[in-house]
């Protein structure tokens, strides 16, 4: 990924949590290893001419463990199938795969973050794109 300083929502970027970085190294049939990555992040896409704020989590699979969340964004080069959604917000109505008590976690990032567009939320580090 590349880090941006300025905001373009046709490039798709991503604002991430650089302290939710989490994985773990899995077997491969040869013997060695490799780590199997997630990190925490919240992007704006616009569906139908309408702008939403979504969050949910990048993934990515490495073949060594790297040392911090940067090295981690920077190694992830394949943005084919973006981030996976865990849930999204209109300003109007929100959709979810999550508990009810998720879900007000959720909306409590996304209303602000949809209201103060194209700001970055706070304690987001952004703008990250493929």
């Amino acid at each position: 990924m590349i880090r941006d300083n300025r905001f373009l929502v046709s490039r798709r970027p991503y604002a991430v949590d650089l302290s939710s970085l989490r994985g773990t190294l899995e077997p491969r049939h040869d013997g060695t290893t490799y780590y199997r990555g997630r990190i925490d992040a919240v992007w704006y896409r616009r569906r139908r001419g309408v702008t939403v704020a979504c969050i949910g989590t990048l993934w990515d699979s490495q073949d060594e463990q790297p040392a911090d969340a940067v090295q981690f964004l920077e190694r992830h080069t394949d943005g084919r199938y973006g981030g996976d959604c865990d849930g999204r917000w209109d300003g109007t109505s929100y959709w979810g795969n999550s508990t009810l008590e998720q879900q007000h976690q959720h909306l409590a990032v996304l209303r602000p973050m949809l209201a103060n567009y194209p700001e970055l939320p706070p304690g987001w580090d952004g703008w990250w794109r493929f």
